[in-house]
């Protein structure tokens, strides 16, 4: 059984146990311990439930208020809640009388024991077929982040071919995407580390432009080959390591010679036939930068 009809059987027997009456209501909760008991989610299961003590959880809590009155102190920490609450599924599912009880103390709202079946299901079973699916396909990492949208400035390193810079500035502001070149930047007093600085810190995606600008060799090579600008390849690092390789795209033009720290990095050529710009495109979806692909055509 692979994880996604897994899962589905996981929530069809929850939807089972949500219409079902109290004289069915014992099958789906017996279904969703068996799927909960699978060899597949042993791991998790273990590694959710180590050190807890259900029987002793129980004992701490409020009982003593009659019909839905009573009161669960549930531990703060999400993942032994949760743990706590896959072992209270597998208690039902071998003692659907306690089931029955445990949801008469805690979830009861009327004079029907299926509307403390009901509440279980509602307040308890279901939050935890949520949460336990992210708990188990992002293998226990479920602590909350900050993540924000990626920006959609986007920052040209270039050299001196003034032709292939406009050309790239004018197709990503066809695009309508905010384009950051350095030198069209106020100086604001800054020297020209401090001002590319502060420019690269707002960006969400760099295109590097590798033009035949330089020309160089080793000392030992006979002839020399075009090269990109010595800033164009420091730019290039630098973004690489602050925005990660799958947010900077390299343009090349003509025959120019790919540093060998490049190699194995994936680099598109400025044909004649702008085929460039579709590779692009697909490079700032992949990024998830977002803008409207469609205007490319226009």
């Amino acid at each position: 059984m692979d994880g996604v009809s897994l899962f589905t059987q996981i929530n069809n027997a929850v939807l089972d146990l949500q219409s079902a009456q109290y004289q069915t209501f014992q099958k789906p909760v017996k279904t969703l311990a068996r799927l909960l008991r699978h060899d597949d989610l042993a791991a998790a299961n273990a590694k959710l439930t180590s050190g807890l003590d259900l029987e002793a959880f129980l004992a701490r809590q409020d009982s003593d208020r009659g019909m839905g009155g009573g009161t669960i102190d549930w531990p703060e920490d999400p993942d032994e809640a949760l743990g706590l609450t896959l072992l209270l599924i597998f208690k039902f599912a071998d003692d659907t009388g306690f089931m029955e009880q445990f949801g008469y103390t805690y979830y009861g709202s009327g004079s029907k024991i299926m509307s403390a079946i009901n509440g279980i299901t509602g307040q308890l079973i279901i939050p935890f077929a949520r949460d336990y699916k992210t708990y188990v396909t992002t293998s226990g990492q479920t602590k909350p982040r900050l993540v924000l949208p990626a920006s959609n400035k986007i920052f040209i390193v270039h050299g001196h071919d003034e032709g292939a810079l406009n050309g790239l500035a004018r197709f990503l502001e066809k695009l309508k995407l905010e384009v950051i070149i350095l030198k069209e930047q106020p100086n604001q007093g800054r020297t020209i580390i401090e001002k590319y600085e502060a420019s690269a810190a707002e960006v969400g995606f760099a295109v590097v432009l590798l033009t035949p600008d330089d020309v160089g060799s080793a000392v030992s090579a006979e002839g020399q080959n075009q090269r990109a600008r010595q800033n164009v390849i420091f730019e290039l690092g630098y973004f690489a390591g602050k925005l990660g390789r799958g947010r900077v795209c390299l343009l090349r033009k003509g025959n120019v010679e790919i540093p060998s720290d490049l190699f194995g990095i994936v680099y598109t050529d400025m044909d004649p036939g702008e085929g460039w710009k579709q590779a692009l495109v697909k490079e700032l979806k992949a990024a998830k930068i977002e803008f409207d692909a469609n205007r490319m055509w226009e």
